[in-house]
């Protein structure tokens, strides 16, 4: 908050990457909020990650950092602030937080073939209450093998349809192509879940995610165009992945406040006390 505070004090302009806004996937998801498919939103379920190799004998994808607290590792810190402005912008402001981290590999191998403790987190069980009374939980793990349509899924469930989004593609299915199942484990199961679901064509052409948000931070530079993914928008995630891990701390659930503006509240205090030292 404290360069936002600066940065917007000498006028200049700031941003933020948050690229999976632009993801086509995620960008499909809200084409379906705007038209109305699904109703009044109950629930979003984000599962997101893979097996990140220890690098004994498969080198690692993942740089060793990530992995020790004492560099600024951890799952947490890394992915929650990404889930801060998807929830936010998608589907609601964040307003409470229950997180809980994990270290399930205690010792990996780094990029000079040295053994290390893992000191941080590698995967988080995260839920969140929105404000407008969805629920969101998202699985983050660096510590998993994936059986789903892509390395993060997000599926939305409401009243009238539900959809579930990956890095590109989206599937849904309305109310009418809902089936109904009865639990009976005796019997095979006789319906096809995944046959009930319909692929949302390509109604648009989607760039880059990175590019297209730089472009828009150009012409925010350029022709001063909006551009809300300032610094303040960056400090919100890192609060979120902050109150995770106070969360994680307390093995409770933790509110989200609302940032203030620092710089402004001591300049109306400074403005104040030398109002009062003039007084009579």
């Amino acid at each position: 908050m404290e360069l936002y505070e600066l940065a917007t004090q000498a006028g200049l302009k700031n941003g933020v990457v948050q690229d999976k806004l632009w993801l086509p996937g995620i960008v499909k998801i809200k084409r379906l909020i705007q038209q109305g498919f699904f109703g009044k939103i109950l629930s979003v379920r984000g599962e997101f990650g893979y097996w990140v190799f220890e690098g004994d004998n498969i080198a690692a994808q993942r740089p060793s950092w990530n992995y020790r607290k004492e560099d600024d590792g951890g799952i947490i810190v890394d992915m929650l602030c990404h889930w801060r402005y998807v929830l936010d912008e998608v589907f609601g402001e964040v307003k409470s937080v229950s997180c809980l981290g994990a270290t399930h590999i205690p010792t990996r191998v780094d990029e000079n073939g040295n053994q290390y403790e893992c000191t941080a987190d590698d995967s988080a069980y995260a839920t969140f209450e929105l404000e407008n009374g969805i629920i969101a939980h998202f699985n983050s793990s660096w510590t998993v093998r994936v059986r789903r349509d892509d390395l993060l899924t997000l599926q939305v469930d409401g009243t009238k349809g539900s959809a579930v989004a990956g890095l590109r593609e989206c599937y849904i299915q309305h109310y009418g192509n809902t089936p109904k199942p009865v639990w009976n484990p005796d019997i095979a199961q006789p319906i096809d879940f995944f046959g009930g679901w319909s692929k949302v064509p390509e109604q648009e052409v989607h760039d880059n995610a990175f590019k297209v948000q730089w472009e828009l931070f150009l012409k925010h530079v350029v022709k001063d165009e909006p551009f809300p993914w300032n610094l303040k928008a960056g400090a919100k995630g890192v609060q979120l992945a902050e109150k995770g891990l106070e969360s994680w701390a307390k093995r409770a659930w933790v509110d989200i406040p609302e940032l203030i503006n620092q710089i402004l509240i001591n300049q109306q205090y400074r403005d104040t006390c030398l109002r009062c030292s003039k007084m009579p």
